[in-house]
């Protein structure tokens, strides 16, 4: 059995009807737009299971929407979230899709930008307002969000890990976790931290190396 706080127990503070469906949902699309980052202009949420059934009754469209604007689980502002992206232009989709054997709560978040590209993120809310997100840009992961998190790209080359980890070393960072995912010659990593990252050992991160994508989500 997984260890669980009385937070985990008792849910999260939030605006809405369920942790699951309202607070889950919010904190998947929030890091959606963490990661792709600001700018587009048109989303779609492709929900399967039990997002597809309930997410009007539940709330879970309002959260979803609210999260790719950078509204938290608590943020009064969800209740109005419709009308604060539709008066920024931003316009939003809800989809079903059956995607398999995947948790009944799952949404894939596609963000598009008007440049043309896209940014794509799939995760699952798995109770109490947890979540997993299990996919980025259709690389398989496994990130639950709760602790500070350095996700980057590169082509496949020596010396990345090695780099970041004295970099983190350097300024007494203790590494948590760390996961590579390889797709073809583009390695995606992501390193979990124990303590917030400082602003000034991110920009030495981020500017030591030719990064494809690099963000950290505090």
């Amino acid at each position: 059995m997984a260890n669980l706080s009385v937070f985990d127990i008792i849910g999260p503070v939030m605006i809405g009807p369920s942790s699951s469906h309202t607070a889950g949902a919010n904190r998947i699309a929030k890091i959606a737009r963490d990661l792709g980052g600001e700018g587009f202009t048109k989303v779609d949420f492709y929900l399967h299971g039990s997002f597809e059934k309930t997410y009007q009754g539940h709330g879970t469209d309002r959260a979803l929407v609210g999260g790719v604007l950078g509204f938290g689980p608590e943020d009064e502002r969800l209740r109005d979230s419709f009308k604060i992206a539709d008066d920024a232009g931003i316009t939003y989709n809800f989809i079903p899709q059956d995607m398999g054997e995947v948790h009944p709560n799952t949404v894939k978040i596609v963000l598009h930008y008007p440049d043309g590209h896209e940014f794509k993120l799939r995760g699952s809310s798995i109770g109490g307002g947890n979540i997993m997100i299990n996919q980025i840009m259709d690389n398989e992961v496994e990130y639950n969000g709760k602790n500070p998190t350095i996700i980057c790209t590169y082509p496949e080359q020596k010396g990345m890990i090695a780099f970041i980890s004295n970099v983190l070393f350097d300024h007494n960072y203790n590494i948590k976790n760390m996961k590579t995912i390889n797709k073809g010659n583009t390695i995606m990593l992501i390193v979990e931290l124990d303590q917030d990252l400082e602003e000034e050992v991110y920009k030495e991160i981020e500017a030591g190396k030719n990064f494809e994508f690099i963000k950290y989500l505090g």
